[in-house]
C-alpha cells in the first residue's frame, strides 16, 4: 500500500515548503480537496517544486464545471509535472451543485458523469493527435477546437482518472470507465471487502477490463488519543447523517442511528451529534491505535483492500513529521 498525503495549506505561498517536506518524507502522493480552496491551484506548485511526488484531486468537483475546463487544467498539470497528476472527479450532493456553486443538478448523475469522463478523453485526443473534435453526448456537445484553443500534444498525455465513489452504482461506473476510486472515508474494511470491491471487479471484467489496473485510493478515520476520537466522531456523525451515504451505515444495522443523525442535522444541533456515534461504531469507521502501533493497524485492516491509503488528519509540513515517517516506513515494510 502507498500512503499519500492530504495536503493542508493556509495560502498558496506554503505549497512549495509542504511539497518539499512531503516528498521528503517519503509520501507517494499528495492530494488537494476542493473544500475552502480551489483544488487545482495548489497543484501547479507542487509540480514544479518536487520531482517524484505524485500530486492530484481529491476531489474536483466536475458538476460545478465545464470538460473543458477541467481537460486544460489537467492537461497543464501533467505536462508540468512530467505525467504525475492525478485528476479526481467527484459529483458531490444535490444541495451543494444548487446552491454552494449555483449549478444546475443533472437528473441521472451517474449517466452524466460518464459522459463527463468521456468527453475529457475526447479532449485530450484531440490535443494529442490534431483529430478533429466530434463529441455528441446527451449532455456534452463539443465539436469546437480551432488551432487557436488546441494547446497541442504533452509527453504523457494519458492522464489517470480517479473518481468518487460511495454506492455500488457509482463504484461500477468507476470499474467501467476509470482508472482509480476515491472510497469515501465514511465505510468500513467489511464495506470494501463485500460492496465496493466486487462492484468493481464485476464491473471492469463486464467492460473486458483487468481490476487489477483500477486502483482503490481510500480515505481513513484515525484517532490516536481522545482528541482526534471525539473530532473523528464528530466527522463520521456529519456524514452518516448524509441521505446519499445511508448505505454505509444500513450495512452496520445503524439505519436508526442515521435517522436521528439527519434530524439533528436538519435541526442544527451539530453539537449534539457525536454523541450517537458511541466505540463501537467509531472502531468500525476509523483505526484507534497508538501512533507507534498505527502502521500495523493500517496493515492488517486494509491489506488486500485498498491500493493507496490517505490519512483524513490532514498533513502540514513541521507538523508531526516523525510520525509521518514512522508511518511511510511501517507501511512500505
Amino acid at each position: 500500500m502507498r500512503l499519500d498525503a492530504a495536503l493542508a495549506v493556509d495560502s498558496l505561498a506554503d505549497v512549495p515548503a509542504a511539497a518539499a517536506a512531503a516528498e521528503a518524507i517519503g509520501f507517494d502522493a499528495v492530494w488537494s480537496s476542493e473544500t475552502q480552496h480551489d483544488p487545482f491551484l495548489p497543484l501547479a506548485l507542487v509540480a514544479v517544486h518536487s520531482t517524484r511526488l505524485k500530486l492530484g484531486t481529491a476531489i474536483a468537483v466536475a458538476f460545478a464545471r465545464s470538460p473543458t475546463a477541467v481537460a486544460h487544467a489537467a492537461r497543464d498539470l501533467a505536462a508540468a509535472s512530467g505525467g504525475r497528476f492525478l485528476l479526481g472527479l467527484g459529483t458531490q450532493v444535490r444541495p451543494h451543485i444548487e446552491r454552494r456553486f449555483g449549478m444546475p443538478w443533472p437528473a441521472a448523475p451517474a449517466k452524466v458523469i460518464r459522459e463527463y469522463i468521456l468527453a475529457l478523453r475526447a479532449i485530450w485526443h484531440t490535443w494529442q493527435t490534431g483529430e478533429p473534435l466530434a463529441f455528441r453526448g446527451d449532455t456534452y456537445r463539443l465539436t469546437l477546437m480551432s488551432p487557436f484553443f488546441n494547446p497541442g500534444p504533452i509527453e504523457h498525455p494519458d492522464i489517470p482518472i480517479y473518481l468518487a465513489a460511495v454506492n455500488p452504482g457509482m463504484v461500477r461506473l468507476a470499474g467501467e470507465v476509470a482508472d482509480g476510486v476515491h472510497a469515501h472515508p465514511l465505510h468500513s474494511a467489511e464495506y470494501l471487502r463485500q460492496v465496493v470491491r466486487p462492484a468493481l471487479r464485476d464491473a471492469a471484467e463486464r467492460a473486458g477490463r483487468d481490476p487489477r489496473q483500477i486502483s482503490l485510493s481510500v480515505s481513513v478515520f484515525t484517532a490516536s488519543d481522545e482528541a482526534e476520537a471525539e473530532f473523528v466522531r464528530s466527522q463520521i456523525a456529519f456524514y452518516a447523517s448524509t441521505p446519499s451515504y445511508r448505505l454505509v451505515p444500513e450495512m452496520h444495522g445503524w439505519a436508526e442511528r442515521a435517522e436521528r443523525l439527519g434530524a439533528l442535522a436538519r435541526r442544527g444541533r451539530w453539537s449534539e451529534m457525536a454523541e450517537v456515534v458511541d466505540d463501537d461504531m467509531l472502531r468500525t469507521y476509523a483505526v484507534v491505535a497508538a501512533p507507534e502501533d498505527l502502521g500495523a493497524a493500517l496493515r492488517q485492516r486494509y491489506a488486500g483492500l485498498a491500493d493507496r491509503l490517505t490519512l483524513y488528519l490532514p498533513f502540514r509540513p513541521g507538523d508531526r513529521d516523525r510520525f509521518w515517517q514512522r508511518l511511510v516506513r511501517d507501511l512500505a515494510g
